[in-house]
């Protein structure tokens, strides 16, 4: 499979960079009998036997929950041991709203320091990297999405990170949240239509009907949306409508009462591309409509607020959005429940920094951001809002209109799409710059 192809790839190019480079691998990850472990040492090119990932040398792959030494640790014992090694404990966040965890956590925790770097989703994951080659680890903890899989396939393997399942907190998350990762809270993104346009409700209900054309071939909606290939997560988006081709095949013969025509050519590539595959139909026939790109998701929701029923439009935008209904006083609302489905279920996670300063500090830090024991340490507060929805069993979520299973959107299988992410991306970048609405 390519995945396993690509894994390997990452693989030998990472220790040839670090052979040429004369810089140093990974360093084994402290444990709780052996706290504050640093990478200041030489280590052992990296291992074959990760507790997560994929080893290309055997083909095996390995899911969460894991279990360790830590799992089962208390907030007091891990706190003991934090105050014992770097108090500093450095978090690499994709999300500003990290940065309000500083002072509470300082307040409950005296005499460890936390210290928030705000960063991109790409900065994250490659400072932490960086670090890792060159043996001078900064980060302990990493907050980010894996929406296509390489976070799980290749920062595992390559040692940067570490699994951390605590084993009382997640027994109250449903375990399929915890198979590639462990869980902050979950998004997802939304077509938004205008409700003052269509006051009955949603002019759409399944996807075909996005990019429908009226009895004189024109396209029936104006269509917004930040650039597919550029957003990741849209990117494994239609991904997974490839990897879920008869789903997506039925809705549209549910949809329209006939079977769906195939028009698009797959010997366009140098790769194999599927043949009457109603998924790759999709990505063609999308990457041939009309489209204006818009990179902020709130000029994105504007577009469709100003729209009318004469002159209708739809985005692609992040669920967050909806907050411009009362901030703004937008007309508009999601589309939910969509044919086949609405969207991937998108998941913030938290993740170790192998080899970090801080191993205990870390994990505690990651306990107190995620509820701690009963749901209430307060640290998953920041994150309690419109467009992101907690995962405990434990917490209540008071801010979202509907409820997460209310929505029509489905897990995202970072298996199947890390797979065929990479064409995904080169159908959809060829088949774009050949579209005369470009």
């Amino acid at each position: 499979m390519k995945k396993k192809l690509f894994a390997l790839l990452m693989a030998v190019v990472m220790v040839l960079s670090l052979a040429s480079c004369g810089k140093k691998a990974d360093a084994p990850a402290a444990t709780p009998a052996d706290p504050g472990t640093s990478t200041t040492e030489p280590a052992a090119e990296p291992t074959t036997d990760l507790p997560l990932g994929y080893d290309p040398t055997t083909g095996a792959e390995a899911y969460g929950p894991y279990w360790d030494e830590w799992s089962d640790m208390t907030d007091e014992e891990l706190y003991e041991m934090a105050l014992k090694e770097d108090t500093a404990i450095n978090v690499y966040a994709t999300s500003s709203k990290m940065l309000k965890a500083e002072e509470p956590f300082e307040e409950m925790y005296p005499g460890l320091d936390l210290v928030v770097s705000d960063l991109d989703t790409d900065e994250v994951l490659s400072k932490a990297q960086i670090e890792n080659e060159t043996g001078n680890v900064t980060a302990d903890v990493l907050q980010t999405k894996d929406v296509n899989g390489s976070v799980f396939y290749e920062y595992y393997y390559q040692g940067v990170i570490e699994p951390f399942y605590p084993r009382d907190i997640c027994s109250h998350l449903d375990e399929s949240y915890l198979t590639y990762s462990y869980p902050l809270y979950a998004s997802q993104a939304f077509w938004y239509y205008n409700t003052e346009a269509f006051p009955d409700g949603q002019p759409v209900n399944n996807w075909w009907q996005i990019i429908e054309k009226d009895e004189n071939g024109n396209q029936k909606y104006r269509l917004f949306t930040k650039e597919i290939g550029q957003e990741s997560s849209y990117m494994s988006l239609f991904a997974s409508f490839i990897n879920n081709a008869d789903q997506m095949e039925k809705a549209y013969e549910d949809c329209y009462g006939e079977k769906l025509e195939y028009t698009y050519d797959p010997s366009s590539f140098n790769f194999e591309v599927p043949a009457n595959n109603a998924g790759v139909e999709y990505l063609w026939r999308f990457s041939q409509a009309k489209m204006t790109f818009i990179g902020d998701g709130d000029e994105l929701v504007l577009a469709v607020h100003n729209s009318t029923k004469d002159d209708p439009a739809l985005c692609l935008a992040s669920a967050g959005k909806i907050e411009n209904q009362e901030e703004s006083g937008y007309n508009i609302d999601w589309c939910v429940n969509m044919a086949p489905y609405t969207g991937l279920l998108n998941v913030e996670s938290m993740f170790a920094v192998k080899g970090c300063n801080s191993p205990a500090g870390a994990r505690l830090f990651i306990r107190y951001i995620t509820g701690g024991t009963d749901g209430q340490s307060g640290g998953l507060k920041p994150f309690t809002k419109v467009g992101n929805w907690p995962l405990r069993d434990d917490f209540e979520d008071k801010k979202n209109p509907k409820k997460l299973n209310e929505l029509g959107a489905i897990a995202n299988n970072l298996d199947d799409i890390y797979a065929i992410y990479p064409d995904v991306q080169d159908m959809w970048t060829y088949w774009l710059n050949q579209s005369p609405n470009k």
